[in-house]
């Protein structure tokens, strides 16, 4: 797989009828190893194993619906009320993250309506928080500790 901007880790893979599957912790599952997977694996990893955020609130592949349309948000940090507090988009690692990142990680808050909007393609990573009260978001240089959010 690729190398990736974030730190290593022991992965759980095997190949089962040719394909490859990498543990998701989140789902408690093993997946599909596909790049974009591949990213969100290194990803929630930073996440917990790095700036302390409680794998018991994040969730990953959370289905959305918009009328008749069904979306899945990536994964998704959530209060102790198991409100949405965080929204992660990821790309695998050959995909720029361009406006249309933006755009479609902006669809689903206008659902959830959280905090923090992060998207990565395992390279590059931006963080926003959102400002509502004056309709903006900002630009995070780092991506926040979970005790800081």
């Amino acid at each position: 797989m690729y190398p990736l901007n974030l730190p290593t880790f022991a992965t759980k893979t095997r190949v089962d009828g040719g394909k490859a599957y990498i543990f998701d912790p989140l789902r408690r599952k093993y997946v599909v190893l596909t790049p974009e997977e591949w990213v969100r694996q290194h990803f929630v990893n930073y996440l917990t194993a790095h700036l302390g955020y409680p794998q018991s609130m994040m969730a990953n592949e959370v289905e959305l619906q918009i009328g008749h349309k069904r979306l899945r948000c990536d994964s998704i940090l959530y209060d102790s009320q198991a409100h949405p507090r965080m929204i992660i988009e990821y790309k695998s690692p050959t995909i720029a993250l361009t406006q249309k990142v933006f755009d479609q990680i902006s669809v689903y808050n206008l659902l959830l309506h959280v905090d923090y909007l992060i998207i990565s393609n395992g390279l590059q990573h931006y963080c926003c928080k959102m400002d509502y009260d004056h309709q903006k978001y900002l630009f995070l240089m780092d991506i926040p500790k979970y005790e800081s959010l």
